[in-house]
């Protein structure tokens, strides 16, 4: 999944879109000017290959990337907040804010929303209020409610960031944030979101976390065997899509150059890899990594994909659960 430069494909992009190790397109504010735009750069992407994941992080709160003719949506951590610790009101909003987040995005034809953030907000600078909650189980129940609300509007669902970034300080964007914490106290608080919602099968995709938990695994989450085959997969028994976190994030770089990266990410057991913002990356992967490799097409399925996709386009128009939603939305702001 490569990224784009700006509100228009390029032809060098195109060329890009077109190879068949491209399996999707991750959109950024860099690529919306307005919803119009939105919609017609979509549509240069169906054209070229309509079966393309088209995705995005917008999440709400300072992760929301389309904001002119979108709903602002609130950070998951100020839903509680704002009902003022009544956890039945709370689910009912995290519901409704998980189907506007959703519809939204699908009204412009783009299928996935890198969401939602089950990481259980402790002293990381990058987590904070993208968490809905210091308490592993209100984040286990409000996502639950989150996700129902993005299915309703017919919309998949991608945990992130196993096993957990909210309790290590430093920003995986631009540092390598190492976890000093036992395996034992990673799954009593961090893995608890994660384990609830795999057993009630609400996800159909999770991202890991470049973070390093080395008295577990001496690599970060999302290019360890340990984490993804023998934890997510084996133990937990989730069956949907591994995707990376970006290969361009600082937290990415101890795996080595670019093809490096993707080797050991591929090989650990994820089954499609982020590069963004670096087209020399994106470039580099293109023409010099060979695919596929070992281990990978024995645990690579097209169905988990196909899950990705949303089953129904939807319209705005005359929806009134999505003029309810907007309500919601703005009691939390």
């Amino acid at each position: 999944m490569l990224d784009l430069m700006s509100t228009q494909l390029s032809a060098i992009e195109s060329e890009q879109v077109m190879n068949p190790k491209v399996g999707g397109v991750i959109l950024f504010s860099r690529n919306f000017a307005d919803r119009c735009q939105l919609i017609a750069l979509v549509q240069s992407l169906r054209q070229l290959r309509p079966e393309l994941l088209i995705a995005v992080d917008h999440e709400g709160g300072r992760v929301q990337r389309f904001r002119d003719g979108f709903t602002n949506i609130p950070a998951m951590g100020n839903i509680l907040l704002a009902a003022e610790g009544n956890m039945a009101l709370a689910k009912d909003w995290a519901r409704e804010l998980g189907f506007l987040m959703a519809i939204e995005l699908l009204a412009c034809d783009i299928d996935l929303s890198f969401a939602p953030v089950l990481d259980v907000n402790g002293v990381s600078e990058v987590i904070g209020l993208r968490s809905f909650s210091k308490k592993p189980q209100e984040v286990a129940i409000l996502a639950e409610q989150f996700v129902l609300g993005m299915a309703q509007a017919g919309m998949a669902a991608v945990g992130k960031h196993f096993p957990g970034h909210g309790s290590v300080a430093a920003d995986s964007h631009i540092a390598k944030p190492v976890d000093e914490r036992e395996e034992a106290s990673i799954e009593k608080l961090d893995l608890l979101p994660f384990k609830s919602l795999i057993r009630q099968k609400r996800l159909q995709g999770i991202m890991p976390a470049h973070v390093i938990y080395p008295k577990v695994s001496a690599d970060p989450a999302g290019f360890s065997s340990y984490w993804l085959k023998t934890i997510l997969r084996n133990k937990l028994g989730f069956d949907g899509v591994i995707f990376s976190d970006d290969l361009g994030m600082k937290g990415a770089s101890v795996a080595g150059d670019y093809c490096q990266r993707a080797k050991a990410a591929l090989e650990a057991g994820c089954n499609m890899i982020l590069v963004c913002n670096d087209p020399q990356g994106v470039e580099d992967i293109l023409t010099h990594f060979q695919w596929p490799i070992a281990d990978v097409n024995s645990t690579h399925h097209p169905s988990r994909l196909l899950a990705c996709k949303p089953q129904v386009m939807v319209s705005l128009e005359n929806e009134q659960r999505w003029k309810a939603a907007k309500a919601i939305a703005q009691r939390c702001l």
